[in-house]
């Protein structure tokens, strides 16, 4: 097959909802997005094979349903805050309980955000050429009331996915549009899997140095420690939940099983990890993460140096890789 004939990307409806899929023909790759849950990338799959952890039942049944799937998005605040209220640039903004868009988890705490099944992102370029396939889709958050109300802080933000080379590009960017630094705690939740396996047969690389210590409602204390574990580990008898720090500069996370890899490679923006990996599950996450679990009330306390800004006017940019192989 021709190079230029390899790569595609298109517009499909499916179940009345419209996707864009991304594919190499050549190696039998699949990437299927869709814009209007979350801009959720909710498939791929090599040789046919899903290495994502799919939705629940039908594209219709889901956006009726919304449950985590493929690699979602977290924002404007990953994983937990400890309270109904977080600091920034020095003051404190309160969280309106009664907002429909506030998602907790079981202990009661702000957990993921406010866009994760977001219907209004919107596909504002799409194509396919020698090298590769992808899809930018647009968020503007600073449209919408309901959201400037929880996070006030006026910006866009642009996810593209590209296929190439056999790998899968997430690439994020983030325009701050208003006067203050913007903090920034955004993160993914891929959900890896080995089809045809249980995850007690797998073996995960976990290129992290740092441990931080977390409380019992999952929010890190302030302390840390040292990893208790050099090379692959096997899952079998294991389970994470848990957050890490100093990743390995020039390695990369992977879960393996009889020859077949799913390998994962953070951008240097991306220094923290959340693994997850649940006893009864067979899946794997290698979460990307700007900063720690509730970072804005942590970096305020002092406990935390790392919290990243966006100023006024810039736009921040950052990837992660995919990258499946042996399927």
């Amino acid at each position: 097959m021709a190079p230029a004939a390899n790569y595609s990307a298109q517009k499909l409806t499916l179940d009345s909802i419209e996707i864009v899929r991304l594919a190499d023909a050549a190696r039998q790759i699949e990437v299927s997005i869709c814009p209007s849950m979350g801009n959720i990338a909710y498939e791929m799959k090599v040789h046919g094979q899903p290495i994502l952890m799919p939705p629940a039942g039908s594209l219709a049944e889901w956006k009726t349903k919304p449950s985590q799937a493929g690699i979602p998005f977290l924002a404007p605040w990953a994983n937990r805050l400890d309270q109904d209220a977080y600091w920034a640039n020095g003051k404190k903004y309160v969280l309106n309980p009664e907002a429909a868009n506030l998602r907790r988890d079981g202990n009661g705490q702000p957990i993921h955000g406010l866009l994760l099944f977001a219907s209004d992102w919107q596909v504002v370029a799409i194509k396919a050429d020698a090298q590769g396939a992808e899809v930018t889709s647009r968020l503007e958050f600073w449209k919408h009331p309901e959201w400037m109300a929880q996070f006030p802080f006026a910006h866009t933000i642009e996810i593209t996915h590209r296929l190439s080379d056999g790998a899968l590009e997430v690439k994020t960017s983030i325009q701050n549009q208003s006067m203050d630094p913007m903090p920034l705690l955004i993160g993914f939740h891929p959900w890896y899997q080995i089809p045809g396996s249980s995850r007690d047969e797998w073996t995960v690389h976990l290129p992290v140095r740092q441990h931080y210590v977390l409380s019992s409602k999952l929010t890190p204390t302030g302390e840390t420690k040292p990893v208790d574990w050099t090379g692959p580990i096997a899952l079998v008898g294991r389970e994470f939940d848990d957050v890490f720090g100093s990743l390995v500069s020039g390695e990369e996370f992977y879960v393996e099983n009889k020859g077949r890899r799913i390998t994962v490679r953070f951008g240097p923006k991306f220094p923290v990890a959340v693994i997850y990996a649940p006893p009864k599950r067979n899946v794997v996450c290698f979460e990307p993460m700007t900063g720690i679990t509730n970072a804005f009330n942590l970096a305020h306390a002092g406990i935390y140096k790392d919290l990243q800004t966006v100023a006024s006017g810039t736009t921040w940019v950052e990837s992660f890789w995919v990258r499946p192989s042996g399927f």
